[in-house]
Order: C-alpha cells, then sequence, then structure tokens
C-alpha cells in the first residue's frame, strides 16, 4: 500500500510519537555499553583504557556516520533511508551478541555507531512537517524520544545484563529495531521529489557550512563541549560504581541512568523558550548547570546523594543547551535541514568521542578527581563562550546553501 504523502497527512501526534519511539531505540544504541563496561573489562581480561575504547569507537562511528549518511537526508526519500538504516542497525546488534573476540567486538562497535544514525535522518523530517510556530516544541517532543532512549538504555542495560548477561541486551536491541523498522516503513509519509545533487557536492556542503554559516559554527562549538562533559561522566561511572566504597551491581549501576530524567523536562522547558526566542537566556542558564555539576560530581566520590544530584544536573545542563542548540540551526536552511544537523550533530559526537578518550585516561591516571577536574575543564570553555556570544544567538536570513539546486 502507498503511504499517504505530506500533503494529505501532515506531522500527527500519533506520527511524531511514533518517531520519537523510533528515535530512542535506535540512539539507545550508543548507550547500552556504559554501565557495561567494567563486565566487558573482566570477560575480555581488558583494562579500563581498554574497554574504554570501545565507547570511543561507537561514538566515532556514529560521527562517520553523521557526515556521510545523514546528508542523503536532503536528496533521498528519507522513509526509504531511515528504514534502511534500522535494518543494518539490527544486523550489527545481532552481530555483537555472538562475538568473542575483542578485537572483532572494536571493529562492530564502530559499525554500530555508524548504523545508529537514524534518528539524526527523522529529526530533520519532523522539523520539516511541523508548522514555523511550533517546531521548537516538536522537536523537544521527538527530542524526548532520544533522551528516554539514552534514559532507559542504561537501566535497561544494567537490568538484563544482571539478569541474562551482557548479550542478551545486544539480542533484545536486534529485535526492537527490526519491529521499529517495520513500523517507519508503514506510517511515514512519501515526501516529493527530491533535488539530485552528485555526493561529492552533497558531502562538500555538509562541511562548507561551518565556513558560511557562523552561528553554526558556534552551536556546534556548544554540541561537542557539551557531549564531551557528558561523556566523561557515563564512560567511567561504571567504574567508580562497581569499585570501594559502592560495589554497586549490574543493575544498581543501570539505575543511576534514570537519575537524567531532568534532562527530558529541561528539553521541554528549552523548547517551549525556544519559540520565544530566549535562546541566549537558555544558552547561559543550562551550561551553567552543566558546570556546576562537576563540583557535585566530585563530593559524589563517597556520597552517592551527592552524585545523584550531580547528574541530574548534568543532564539538564546538557539536554536544556542541546534543544536550544537545534531549535536555532534548524531555522537556518530549511532546504538543508539533514545537512545543517549533520554539521551540527558531527561537531557534537567528535566531542563526545574526544570526551570517552580524555575520560579513560583521566581515570586512569587520576581517578574519579581526575575524571570529574576534566569534566569542569570543559564546562568553564562552555560558560564563557556563551557569555560572550549571548548577542550572536539569533539564526541570520534564509538564503540559499552550497550543494542546494538553485
Amino acid at each position: 500500500m502507498t503511504p499517504p504523502t505530506d500533503a494529505t497527512r501532515p506531522l500527527t501526534s500519533r506520527l511524531t510519537t511514533l518517531m520519537a519511539v523510533a528515535i530512542g531505540i535506535i540512539v539507545a544504541n550508543l548507550y547500552y555499553l556504559q554501565p557495561l563496561l567494567h563486565q566487558i573489562s573482566k570477560d575480555f581480561s581488558v583494562g579500563i583504557t581498554h574497554a574504554t575504547l570501545l565507547m570511543t569507537l561507537i561514538q566515532a562511528g556514529y560521527a562517520i556516520g553523521l557526515a556521510f549518511v545523514v546528508p542523503l537526508g536532503d536528496v533521498v526519500a528519507r522513509r526509504k533511508l531511515a528504514v534502511g538504516i534500522f535494518v543494518l542497525a539490527a544486523a550489527m546488534m545481532l552481530l555483537a551478541a555472538t562475538l568473542h573476540s575483542f578485537l572483532l567486538l572494536t571493529l562492530v562497535m564502530l559499525v554500530i555507531g555508524l548504523t545508529s544514525v537514524g534518528g539524526q535522518v527523522l529529526i530533520p523530517l519532523a522539523a520539516d512537517l511541523a508548522a514555523e510556530s511550533q517546531r521548537g516544541r516538536v522537536i523537544a517532543r521527538v527530542m524526548s524520544g532520544l533522551l528516554v532512549g539514552i534514559l532507559l538504555s542504561r537501566t535497561f542495560s544494567g537490568l538484563i545484563a544482571q539478569w541474562a548477561g551482557w548479550r542478551s541486551v545486544y539480542l533484545i536491541a536486534a529485535g526492537a529495531l527490526s519491529v521499529m523498522a517495520a513500523l517507519l516503513w508503514a506510517n511515514i509519509p512519501s515526501e516529493a521529489p527530491r533535488p539530485r545533487v552528485a555526493y561529492r557536492r552533497l558531502i562538500g556542503g555538509v562541511f562548507s557550512l561551518y565556513r558560511t554559516e557562523p552561528v553554526l559554527r558556534r552551536r556546534a562549538y556548544f554540541g561537542a563541549m557539551i557531549f564531551a562533559c557528558n561523556n566523561v561522566l557515563w564512560t567511567t561511572l561504571s567504574y567508580l560504581l562497581a569499585g570501594s566504597p559502592f560495589h554497586y551491581s549490574n543493575a544498581v549501576i543501570g539505575l543511576f541512568g534514570l537519575f537524567g530524567v531532568g534532562g527530558v523536562l529541561a528539553a521541554n522547558a528549552a523548547g517551549h523558550h525556544a519559540d520565544r526566542q530566549r535562546q541566549s537566556v537558555t544558552t547561559i542558564v543550562f551550561t551553567a548547570l552543566l558546570l556546576a555539576s562537576f563540583g557535585m560530581l566530585a563530593l559524589g566520590r563517597g556520597d552517592v546523594a551527592a552524585l545523584a544530584v550531580g547528574i541530574v544536573l548534568l543532564d539538564t545542563g546538557m539536554q536544556g543547551t542541546q534543544i536550544t542548540n537545534q531549535s536555532v540551526i534548524y531555522g537556518l536552511l530549511p532546504e538543508a535541514r539533514s545537512r545543517i544537523n549533520s554539521a551540527y550533530m558531527v561537531a557534537g559526537f567528535t566531542g563526545a568521542s574526544l570526551g570517552s578518550y580524555l575520560s579513560g585516561e583521566a581515570y586512569a591516571h587520576f581517578g574519579w578527581y581526575g575524571d570529574c577536574g576534566l569534566g569542569a575543564l570543559f564546562g568553564v570553555g562552555l560558560v564563557v563562550p556563551a557569555v560572550l556570544w549571548r548577542r550572536s544567538a539569533a539564526p541570520r536570513p534564509l538564503r540559499a546553501v552550497a550543494g542546494a539546486d538553485s
């Protein structure tokens, strides 16, 4: 059966919810590892720096997918593109569950990252279908699916690993991705023919945006820094919680992901204020919360209550800044939202990879306090520019983008 077109079926509440759920399920692929790293270290007999390399590679794979796959959404029907990505992601998760070689697992994790970009194809589609006056709230709603996916992925991963082993996490995820591929194929509306652009020109257009769009450059910088901060915490948290003085199980470690619920609430608040052109204020407030979180996290070295408060502050600061960033960049070039999103998220997950790598080194050499000090440095690198650039947050007037047909 031919799906309805955009003209005959606008962005309904049901379709928005489906897209939010799909985004949450596929982005979870990036975060199942975090509460399991200490267990994988034992199973494969590798050290902290080798195990955290898995997180670095999966984030790097995601950045590669953002750079070279997501831009195709501006020239390829996003229904076909998104469903194809979900199918490949399911196959990679199934493969990861069967491997017993750490070397092969590192390679597969890189590909899992690359095939987890399906949500970043759907987010610009939702922005396209949304009314101009509601775009911030629609983005916040579909991003809430992403945030819930991140939030529950850690808890789900820890609980399932405790009950049936870490490999079962990947088997169940493969099944969920397969189901979502079928639902998306049946429900995403067809689109008008996309412009024909040579692939090399399309990809070149992504990177040329950094040169031509100063607002994008600044928001991409914020994105890189908030993702780095996020991974400074979550890459090494399982080692802290599994060791002295906590000695928590996989299940309990996974439950710490639930403290990130503040990020979901922050996303909706940020979307509300972004629709009212308050991006500068929200950026300053949320980056300040992110910086403050590392002070509480340092106190949490032996105090679970302080640790919980620090996690809430960090997720609130990160997600509030993220939604503000996206509300700004999606107003820049409507005809190139996939490329705009790709350029922004490449920067974000480059920062994520850097945060994962440096956090592993910091924790291995200086412990938890070294990790928190690293996060605080990234936090300072957020707050100072947020204040200095507060008058440059508004998007520039719309104009053509490199790689788009005239």
